[in-house]
C-alpha cells in the first residue's frame, strides 16, 4: 500500500468509483434507468399489476386486502388518542408521536404566577379505554429574577383531573364509532 500513499485520495478514489460503476454495468446490475416502451405496457393498472407478477417483478400478499375487511390503525380511529388532543388543545405542544404512542406539551404558563410553568408528559400504554391506559407526568418550572430554573416532578390534583377529562371524553368517541359502526 505504499505505492498509494503519494496519490491523493481524490484522484484514488474516482478512479475506484470508475471501476466500481464499470465492472457493475457490465454485469448488468449498474443499469440506472431503463426506459419503457409505452406500446408495450397495458394502461390499465390491474392488468399492469398482474404482468409485473406474471414476470416475477412484484409480489402478492394472499387475498390481504381483497375482501375489504383490512382495518387500519390511524389516529383519528383511536379514542384515547383524540380525547387527549381535544382536553389538551389549548396547550401548546411540543412532541406529538402516535406510533412512540406520546404527546409531550410545551412550558405553559397560564399567567397566575410569572415564574412558574408547567410541562405534561402523557403516555399511551394500550388503546383500550382505561384509567391505567395512560401515564400523565407533570413537570413544574420555576425560574427566578437572574432565569436559573429549577425543574421538578410533581404529583398534583392536575395529573386525576386529566385522566378523568381524557376517560370520559375518550368513552364518548367510542360509543360515537361504535354507533357509527353499526349503522354502516
Amino acid at each position: 500500500m505504499k505505492m498509494f500513499k503519494y496519490i491523493p485520495k481524490k484522484i484514488l478514489f474516482f478512479f475506484t468509483a470508475v471501476f466500481v460503476f464499470n465492472l457493475l454495468s457490465s454485469c448488468g446490475i449498474g443499469k440506472i434507468w431503463d426506459p419503457a416502451d409505452a406500446r408495450k405496457i397495458p394502461a390499465n393498472v390491474d392488468e399492469r399489476v398482474q404482468k409485473n407478477l406474471d414476470e416475477g417483478k412484484g409480489f402478492r400478499l394472499g387475498k390481504l386486502g381483497q375482501d375489504g375487511s383490512t382495518t387500519y390503525q390511524f389516529a383519528s380511529s383511536n379514542p384515547m388518542w383524540r380525547a387527549t388532543l381535544e382536553i389538551l388543545d389549548f396547550l401548546p405542544l411540543a412532541n406529538v408521536d402516535y406510533s412512540g404512542g406520546i404527546i409531550t406539551t410545551d412550558w405553559y404558563n397560564e399567567g397566575t404566577a410569572s415564574d412558574e410553568s408547567i410541562k405534561i408528559t402523557i403516555r399511551f400504554l394500550t388503546n383500550e379505554v382505561r384509567s391505567d391506559g395512560i401515564k400523565i407526568v407533570v413537570h413544574k418550572k420555576r425560574c427566578n429574577s437572574q432565569q436559573n430554573c429549577t425543574v421538578q416532578k410533581i404529583s398534583s390534583a392536575l395529573e386525576q383531573e386529566l385522566r378523568v377529562a381524557i376517560l370520559k371524553k375518550a368513552v364518548i368517541f367510542e360509543k360515537e364509532f361504535k354507533n357509527k359502526k353499526k349503522s354502516n
